[in-house]
């Protein structure tokens, strides 16, 4: 899917959202945003920006120089970006090209990013007066969602250790699986602001006769410094979380393993008794006795409290 957009007045609006285009549009638009592209828009890009767009393969490359680069077609930059996926958090790379009076994003998914500024740019609300502003204020945006998907990951973990510390009835082998996909998600959070940290330096070099971008990208990378500050925390936090549920299931599972042991020494002595007087020898003084057997009853039963009356009195139960 294609989608064009203008700078009119300082502001960004999207010029052409349907499948019916030509070259005159694209060549002014300000914005040209490729989501999943066809081999036909494809072609059409590649041959406005007499370029070869990057593939899927490309763009998920680690190596910085293969992330952040500048060649004759402008400015590349591929960014990490924080997707949804069957309920858990993922990710998903975009590749940004900047031109002096263009910016082109190509990506393979829908991201939440780029849906919310499209929306904001419907409201008139994305003041941008270049392509090299917008970019910036695209860096923005995936910071502030970053932040808000940190602050709903500290939520549910207060719900957590409410669960962990406070509820006696709580299911704690659940809690494990919540914390570990807690902890997964703040993994993939730290991920992307430590990616657009690199990104954003990188553009700040290439905006270096422009003050008011430097500035810019100057808040950008604060920002981040005090997210992964606060991702550091949560991660001490899951982990202290997860170490205590591991330690309550410890805790647990010893109070059975106690019930089963005290089983077993207070029932030991009455079958002590009762194999005495299973043994088949020829003379046992108590084998004619009228009350021998009610006398091996007893026996067995004061055996049997001994230990438990002595485990109680100690404490120990």
């Amino acid at each position: 899917m294609l989608r064009l957009f203008e700078i009119q007045h300082g502001k960004i609006r999207e010029s052409n959202s349907g499948s019916h285009y030509d070259n005159r549009a694209l060549a002014e638009a300000a914005w040209i945003d490729l989501q999943e592209p066809e081999a036909d828009e494809r072609d059409l890009l590649e041959q406005l920006l007499r370029t070869e767009l990057p593939e899927s393969e490309d763009v998920d490359e680690l190596e910085s120089s293969a992330r952040y680069f500048v060649d004759t077609a402008g400015i590349h930059v591929h960014s990490l970006y924080l997707t949804q996926s069957e309920g858990r958090h993922a990710t998903a790379t975009a590749a940004f090209i900047l031109q002096p009076q263009r910016l082109i994003t190509v990506r393979d998914s829908e991201l939440a990013d780029f849906r919310l500024l499209r929306m904001r740019a419907r409201r008139d609300q994305v003041e941008a007066h270049s392509a090299q502003e917008l970019l910036t204020l695209l860096f923005e945006q995936k910071v502030e969602n970053l932040a808000d998907a940190l602050e709903d990951n500290y939520l549910k973990l207060g719900e957590v250790s409410h669960l962990v510390l406070e509820d006696e009835g709580a299911d704690l082998e659940e809690a494990i699986d919540y914390l570990a996909k807690l902890e997964d998600s703040n993994g993939k959070i730290r991920l992307c602001l430590m990616d657009t940290q690199r990104s954003v330096a990188f553009l700040q070099r290439q905006f270096k006769d422009d003050a008011n971008l430097r500035e810019s990208c100057w808040g950008i990378l604060r920002d981040i410094d005090t997210l992964l500050s606060h991702t550091t925390f949560l991660f001490e936090k899951i982990n202290f979380l997860m170490d205590s549920t591991q330690g309550f299931i410890n805790i647990e599972q010893s109070k059975i393993i106690k019930i089963f042991s005290i089983a077993a020494v207070v029932f030991l002595p009455p079958t002590m008794v009762a194999s005495i007087y299973g043994m088949n020898f020829k003379y046992m003084p108590e084998l004619d006795w009228l009350l021998g057997y009610p006398w091996a009853l007893l026996l067995m039963l004061m055996a049997g409290m001994a230990p438990f009356l002595y485990f109680k009195k100690k404490g120990w139960l």
